[in-house]
């Protein structure tokens, strides 16, 4: 609990709403009424676990509510699990103040419809909706989280251009804090596999050895293999 209250006073002091629940049970409860415009789940809780409870939000909201995983497990793998399961931003205990409040100001940020930019992206086959903030590859709807929306949006924004973990940190995160680069390699990974950027579709998201990723548009799509 005194994590939790030190958050609370530091979301506070910069005008934020904080309704904190200290069990799930408070939690599923609480939360539809709430109406919140974030969530921030701890892994381990009294009464479940915060896996179970991302899950949860991932099923009964109807929207892709931005939601921050806050935890002592900082292993690869427990990472990796909280981003299958639809978290969009990952950080460890202890955690420090500005660097919080930077990521949430960025998810709520990115959250919002953009009034003066283009609803509607379309770059060979897939088409972005940045106000629903959904996606789709030649008619068919594909799934993703908030993060990977937001990390689409750009790397389809700089189609051809050689792109350092550094720049998609700061542009996609929103902060220059020191943010563990297989958090980028776990979200371009699951991204590829999910949008389908392969050469058999006619694009090519790859890695460039010690420099960061470069999303390309191929001449034409790779001829399916026997």
């Amino acid at each position: 609990r005194h994590q939790v209250d030190a958050m609370t006073v530091w979301l506070e002091a910069v005008g934020h709403e904080v309704i904190p629940f200290h069990d799930g049970k408070a939690f599923r409860e609480g939360v539809r009424e709430a109406r919140c415009d974030l969530l921030i789940l701890d892994w381990i809780l009294p009464d479940t676990d915060g896996i179970r409870e991302l899950q949860w939000v991932r099923k009964h909201f109807d929207w892709p509510i931005p939601v921050i995983f806050v935890t002592r497990m900082d292993k690869e793998e427990d990472v990796v699990t909280a981003l299958e399961a639809g978290a969009d931003d990952y950080m460890t205990k202890p955690v420090k103040p500005l660097e919080m409040l930077a990521r949430i100001t960025a998810l709520g940020r990115r959250a919002q419809p953009h009034g003066d930019a283009e609803d509607v992206l379309e770059f060979g086959g897939y088409r972005l909706n940045t106000s629903s903030r959904t996606a789709e590859w030649k008619g068919d709807q594909i799934e993703l989280t908030h993060k990977e929306f937001d990390l689409a949006l750009f790397l389809f924004r700089n189609i051809g251009r050689l792109l350092s973990r550094g720049q998609i940190l700061e542009c996609v995160w929103g902060t220059k804090a020191d943010l563990n680069t297989r958090t980028v390699d776990t979200h371009v990974s699951r991204l590829r596999n999910k949008l389908g950027l392969v050469p058999e579709n006619g694009w090519k998201l790859g890695a460039v050895y010690q420099h960061g990723y470069r999303l390309e548009r191929l001449e034409r799509p790779s001829a399916a293999k026997n």
